[in-house]
């Protein structure tokens, strides 16, 4: 990368994916109470959070989606499993995915037993190349 060139970004990020269960079923069809949960988990790991919405699924099921400064985050909620899907990439180091799917497990009474996290993009050595 040229001396003079001040980059904006970094091209390299964790993305989480994990599964959550034994979750109280009114909660996984609260479509607001989804919204703000994520909303403040991901905010309270650091993430900035542009903008949220949410899809409610009849006769039950929400899925919420957050847009990122940092990428995106999602849910996609079972109720009658008790159970959801969880999905957050964040870019940077400003944020941690992880501490915001144990926070968002936390708040539904649950625990993020099933959790993978995958490095995405170029190392901050790859990137000068």
């Amino acid at each position: 990368m040229p001396s003079d060139v001040v980059p904006v970004g970094v091209f390299s990020g964790k993305h989480v994916l994990a599964e959550l269960d034994g979750i109280d079923p009114h909660l996984l069809d609260d479509e607001e109470f989804l919204r703000t949960t994520l909303a403040s988990t991901l905010t309270d790991a650091g993430a900035t959070v542009c903008d949220v919405i949410a899809h409610r699924f009849e006769p039950q099921g929400v899925t919420v989606l957050a847009m990122l400064a940092e990428s995106h985050a999602s849910l996609h909620t079972y109720p009658e499993l008790g159970a959801m899907f969880v999905d957050v990439f964040t870019c940077g180091h400003r944020a941690d995915p992880e501490h915001a799917v144990r926070l968002l497990a936390k708040a539904l009474g649950s625990e993020a037993d099933t959790m993978s996290t995958i490095s995405r993009g170029r190392r901050p050595a790859e990137a000068e190349k």
